[in-house]
């Protein structure tokens, strides 16, 4: 029987595309470790079931006046009371 794979969610917000390279090449880190899938999502994309099916998350923003990207708050506001209790 083979082992469990882990699942690492990566969700990111870009403008100019340096984000998107970190969160490639952190899924390109991620994925060299043998039984682990990476699943890798925009912000506006991500959905709650993605934040729910994973054991690790990361993720990528660029710095907007000292806060995060609204793509990526936005993901948090979706998600953190349904997924709460879970």
């Amino acid at each position: 029987m083979g082992e469990k794979m882990a699942k690492v969610l990566i969700v990111y917000h870009t403008l100019s595309g340096n984000t998107e390279k970190m969160a490639k090449a952190f899924e390109e880190g991620a994925k060299s470790i043998p039984g682990t899938e990476v699943v890798l999502s925009k912000a506006f994309d991500a959905t709650l079931d993605d934040l729910l099916g994973c054991d690790a998350v990361a993720f990528g923003s660029a710095d907007y006046f000292s806060y995060i990207a609204g793509a990526l708050k936005d993901f948090f506001d979706r998600t953190y009371y349904p997924s709460k209790e879970r």
